[in-house]
This record gives C-alpha cells, structure tokens and sequence, in this order.
C-alpha cells in the first residue's frame, strides 16, 4: 500500500521520496508475523533426533548440508526486515549458548503465531507484550525451579549433556566418542576466577581434515597448526621441545624511510651480504642460546636463517596465525616475544612432543603432551567435506552445552519435558490475572508446546495424542517426562539421559520472548525504494520501523 502524500486545498504534497512504501496497522503486523512465522516454519522440520537436514545451494553452487538452526537460517538470503529479527534471535543463541538455535526460533514463530490469534480478537498488541513479559519472567522461575545442580566432576551427567547436543547431526553414530571428546576439552579449559568458573570455547580450537572416519577424530592435549615445517633439513620430530614463540620477523628490516645503499665494488657488495648474513646468524645464536629446540614466528623467516636453525637442529614454522600463537602460548605456558633480543629460557613454553603429521595430503605441526594446557586442540575426521563440516557444528554445539552446563551449574531433562513444565506452571500462573493478559499468558503457555508437538510430528507420532499423555504425566507431577521419539512413548527423560543445560531454556525463552515482543509493537512499515548498489555504499535500504 503506497501512502506518501499529504492532501492540501487540492495540492498533494509529497512527505516522502517516491517509490517508498508504507503499510500500516493490521497490515504491517500480519507482514511482520507471516515473514517470522516462514522463519520458523524452515527450520521446524530440523528439531529433535529425527529431524531432518537442509541443502543449502548458494549463487556459487556451493553446498551445505545441515540441520544446524542458526547455520540453514546464515545461509538463507533472507531479506524481509521481519524475517532477520528471527535470525537474530538463532545468532544470540548461539553465541550465549552455542546450542538450541532451532529451539529459541521455532518458540518465537509460534508466539508470534499465537498472537496473531488474540490480535484477530482486538487484543490491543501492548496488552500481549504485557502479558508475554510477564508469562516470560514466570517461565524463568519454574525453569530455575525443576532444574538440578551439575558440576564439572558429575562426568556421566556431562556426556549425557554433549550427547543431546549431537543427536540428530551426521555425528550421532560417534556421539559417544565425541562426547566424552567434548567433555574432556571443557573440563582441561576451565579457569577459575575469585571463586567462579570461567570457559572461554575459544580455547578449543577445532581443525577439521577429510579422510578417516568420525570415529578417528582426536583430542590434541595442546594445539594443531596446519602449517608446514619451513625447511627440508630441519627435525620433523621433537621430543622434550622448548618452545619459543616469536612475534618478529626472523629477516633483516628494511628501512623505514626509502634510503638509496650506492655500492661501487664487489668487495662492497661482498661486505654488505656477509653483514646481513652475519646478523640473521646473530639473531639464530639469541634462539639457540635459550636452548630452545622449537620455533613459531608469527611472521617471515629468511631463507638464511631457516638454514642457520636447520643446522642446529631446530624445528620452525613460520606466518602462524596469531590467534593459534596465543593458544599455544595458553597450551605450552611460554610466553610471546615481541623483541628478539629479550627471549629467555624462561619465556620458552614446554611439550613432550611437537612433530610434523601428514594427514589427507596436507602436512600439519602437532604439539602434543603439555604440561597443564589451557587451550587444546580436536582434529576432526570424516569421510567427506561434508560430513566433516557438519560434525564440526556438532562438536561445537555439544561443548557449548557442555560449558554452559559447568558454568550456570544447572541442568533440566530435554525432549520437551521442561516446556511442558512450563506450560502447566504458566497455566496456573495465568489464573492470578483477571484482565486480558491473561490471554496472553494462555498464549505464552500454548506456544512452549510447540516444541513436544514439533518433536513427536518430526518422528511421525500423531501429535495430539503425544500432547495429552505428556499433559496427563505432567498432572500427576512427573515433570521430567518428554516425548521418546524411538518408542513413541512419554518416559522420563532424566532416566533415558536426555539432557540439557538450563541456560539453553532459559536463553531461547528470553530471545523469543523479546523478539516476538519487539516485532508486536510495529504498527508501520516505511520502506524506501530499493536503489542500485553501485549509487549507494549500503546497498538496499529494507526500511524503517516505528
């Protein structure tokens, strides 16, 4: 609907650039909440240990195959302003939480489907948000209540948690190699700060190489570097490495302003290479005087001087990249060194071994055996690319749960049992309000249910029938009971080890709480036209909201 004109005496007056377009009210609402609605409804079908997987082709023809929410929703181009509100709510999941992206998504869709319901019944849309901010908060307290303590000692109920996290992913039929693989990592990156415990995943660095099956990928006690040894007659092996970690360049430095060197002989130009020589062996002597045996330069190594190391039985490797310099430095306790001339024995960091691997055709530097590592490595191993990159999102999404887990120290059943928890606290909860947010309450309570629903629809189980037993488990006060996608029967999930960090609850309530709360309050559309990309730096403009 086109609105950009004013009328005065008989004279239109344009208020807005032409081409612009604006829709207002009802419109702009049921807009915004069919484009979130299809959001949700594309990654539906993913949930759960049935779900299926999406192949995303891209404009290049390159393909992923996955059931990853926050990946399917990162690959779609999606360009209604609505629909990349969704993809927010999957992205702060997965950067909170690092798992149930699908989870937070398929809850926003359904609340915002349930508000269209109360909106067609002129529920003002403040009096819904009202209501969802409440049902949210009350949600938050009976999550916090049916959840139990976890900690990071509680091994078995850790795996449980990673092995949740993986099913449904290429990488269940190694979900419990993989996650005890998870756990271990976790548990050797835990840092403890005044009392509290701290997981940085970044300190999990995962390399991933084709060839091998799921079931060969490792966990690294210290860090993998897809680099190559620089020079041919340097040790492939080391055992015992001192290792020093240089952040400067092993080569002669040019000049900082241009500067002209005028040589007029060939003594002259004799004396100039043997000065240079002389002062790349000086800065090898600095190295080896430390005892040091292994070296990472983040930056460039002379030809000359990878001699003058070879020769002294040094292993070194060159342009690492400077994030994996302060993993090792994490790993090996050494300490990066800007100044050539300040490296000591006591900055050098310590493996049992650091050797030179070929896997899939491609040479790697492994550093294994550190001492007390605080970043670690997993290689994994698949039989395609394909595989491989989706067990990569598998091991990222069951060590974010599993850091989550450690770090909240809480953890509640998964398959659909704490939402349906909810729901049936929400439902009491609702009878305390007598105005309309009650309604909304109501809503909030129907649209957790989505999440049960989804997964016994997923498996093929009617979901109605689901619905009731699993309502009439949760009656008689067994609120750890989900839907078993395999038996389709209503058993407790604490028992069949179907667990989940409560922060993963607590989080995709909150996003899909607030997003569905933001998109209710538009009530106007202003759209500019789309202009060519090559007139404007940004590109298409998708509009305004109010």
């Amino acid at each position: 609907m086109v609105a950009q004109t004013g009328q005065m005496g008989g004279q239109p007056i344009l208020i807005l650039p032409e081409g612009t377009l604006r829709t207002l009210g009802r419109d702009a609402q049921h807009s915004n909440i069919t484009a979130a609605k299809a959001i949700a409804d594309a990654v539906r079908t993913t949930l759960g240990p049935k779900g299926m997987d999406k192949m995303l082709v891209d404009s290049l023809g390159d393909v992923v195959i996955t059931n990853d929410g926050v990946t399917i929703l990162d690959e779609m181009e999606i360009e209604h302003p609505a629909a990349k509100m969704m993809v927010e709510v999957a992205k702060t999941q997965e950067e909170e939480v690092g798992d149930g992206t699908t989870t937070a998504v398929v809850i926003a869709g359904e609340l915002l489907k349930k508000a269209e319901g109360l909106l067609d019944q002129n529920v003002h849309p403040t009096v819904i948000t009202r209501g969802f901010k409440l049902a949210k908060e009350e949600a938050l307290k009976i999550l916090e209540g049916i959840s139990r303590e976890v900690t990071e000692n509680d091994e078995e109920l850790l795996k449980k948690i990673a092995a949740t996290a993986m099913t449904g992913k290429a990488a269940e039929r190694a979900s419990e190699h993989l996650a005890e693989l998870a756990v271990r990592a976790v548990k050797t990156v835990i840092e403890r700060r005044d009392g509290r415990i701290e997981i940085d995943t970044d300190n999990i660095q995962i390399e991933k190489k084709q060839g091998g099956a799921i079931e060969d990928t490792e966990l690294i006690k210290g860090i993998v570097i897809d680099k190559e040894v620089v020079h041919g007659s340097m040790p492939k092996y080391v055992k015992n490495a001192k290792i020093a970690l240089i952040d400067s360049a092993l080569e002669i430095k040019e000049t900082e302003t241009d500067a002209k060197i005028n040589i007029t002989s060939p003594d002259q130009l004799q004396a100039f290479l043997e000065q240079e020589e002389k002062m790349l062996r000086e800065m090898v002597d600095t190295i080896v005087k430390t005892g040091c045996n292994v070296v990472f330069c983040q930056k460039g190594i002379d030809d000359i001087a990878q001699h003058y190391l070879a020769k002294n039985g040094i292993l070194a490797a060159r342009r690492v990249k400077k994030s994996d310099m302060q993993k090792l430095a994490k790993a090996t306790g050494g300490r990066i060194v800007t100044n050539l001339k300040d490296l000591t024995e006591k900055d050098l960091g310590y493996a049992e071994v650091v050797e030179e691997k070929k896997i899939a055709g491609e040479e790697m530097i492994f550093v294994r055996g550190c001492k007390d590592p605080k970043a670690v490595s997993i290689l994994i191993r698949g039989g395609t690319e394909h595989v491989v990159e989706e067990v990569e999102r598998a091991v990222k999404d069951a060590i974010g749960g599993v850091a989550s887990a450690i770090e909240v120290g809480r953890v509640v059943a998964g398959g659909g049992a704490p939402e349906e928890a909810v729901a049936r606290g929400l439902r009491d909860a609702a009878q305390r309000y007598s105005g309309r947010e009650q309604l909304a309450i109501l809503a909030f309570a129907d649209a957790l249910e989505m999440i049960p629903r989804t997964l016994a629809e997923n498996a093929g189980l009617d979901p109605i029938d689901i619905l009731v037993e699993l309502r009439a488990a949760h009656e008689q006060g067994k609120n750890t009971y989900g839907v078993d996608v395999f038996s389709g029967k209503i058993v407790d999930m604490w028992e069949a080890g179907v667990i989940e960090p409560l922060k993963i609850k607590t989080q995709a309530i909150k996003s899909a709480a607030e997003a569905a709360e933001m998109i209710l309050r538009i009530d106007d559309i202003i759209a500019a036209s789309k202009t060519e990309k090559s007139g404007s730096e940004s590109g298409p403009d998708t509009g305004d909201f109010e």
